[in-house]
């Protein structure tokens, strides 16, 4: 399900509509249209508890953005600007598809996403929060929304769990199948940070000396994947299921994943 959804969301990163919107918004550059976008649901925040949140990003690379933006755009600004360019991008990707494939999609979506449980999960909380949109464009991208940061948060916590921080995370995984080339500098640590982390997981034995994921690594990935699946499941257990979404959403993902780059920091895979 989340191959499905992500693409949906992520329109907000990498979608032309949705930068122009931030930047109207007076949100230039990518960076300060990511935090200030993805941020805003929890009000004028400073850089530290979006640190802990976003969970793998470089300090640094948060406090360059926060609370700078919130000079030059409001948090509901924000937001505004974040809904108009993901529905702007997510009209034209899905040109081609029916009104009433969309409206149904957005509704059985919707309905998975209103049942999620947010207990200890911030993001997808403060995006539930929101009001649901009756526009089927904005409200699918809502319901996608709520259950990636909600996917989110639980996988945040799998990693807490784990005995990871954000640049540990990050390094592990490029030992596995993304890499550092993509990872390190879209999320803003040093390579002495980075080295550091390498020999904190070699220490443990999830890597070796070089970087390369041990089978211990690969064990510890299939069980924090497996914790993240199992911490996301009852907006779809609510929905019952999930046969007509599957359905409705595969052509929708295809779709807004041409907008998304190949090879990117998410990992989402073509769907």
């Amino acid at each position: 399900m989340w191959t499905l959804f992500e693409p949906l969301h992520a329109v907000t990163y990498f979608a032309p509509e949705a930068r122009e919107h931030f930047e109207a918004a007076g949100l230039r550059g990518f960076w300060r249209g990511y935090f200030a976008g993805r941020a805003a649901v929890l009000g004028p925040v400073g850089p530290a508890p979006v640190v802990a949140a976003f969970f793998g990003f470089a300090p640094t690379t948060v406090a360059r953005a926060l609370p700078d933006v919130w000079s030059r755009a409001t948090p509901a600004a924000a937001l505004q600007a974040r809904q108009a360019g993901a529905v702007a991008a997510l009209r034209g990707l899905l040109a081609g598809v029916g009104t009433e494939h969309i409206a149904e999609a957005a509704e059985l979506l919707s309905q998975a996403a209103l049942a999620a449980d947010t207990a200890g999960r911030v993001l997808g909380a403060a995006n539930l929060a929101l009001p649901m949109p009756d526009d089927p464009y904005a409200r699918l991208w809502q319901a996608a929304t709520v259950l990636r940061e909600h996917r989110g948060d639980g996988h945040v916590a799998a990693l807490v769990t784990a005995g990871l921080d954000g640049c540990e995370a990050l390094a592990w995984r490029s030992g596995l199948d993304l890499s550092r080339e993509t990872l390190q500098p879209a999320r803003g640590w040093t390579d002495e940070e980075w080295a550091s982390a390498i020999g904190r997981l070699h220490q443990r034995g999830w890597l070796t000396s070089a970087g390369t994921a041990t089978t211990t690594a690969v064990e510890a990935y299939r069980r924090i994947e497996a914790l993240t699946d199992e911490a996301a499941m009852r907006p779809w257990h609510a929905l019952g299921s999930t046969d007509r979404l599957v359905e409705l959403l595969t052509p929708l993902a295809r779709a807004a994943a041409r907008s998304i780059p190949a090879i990117n920091p998410i990992g989402l895979p073509r769907v």
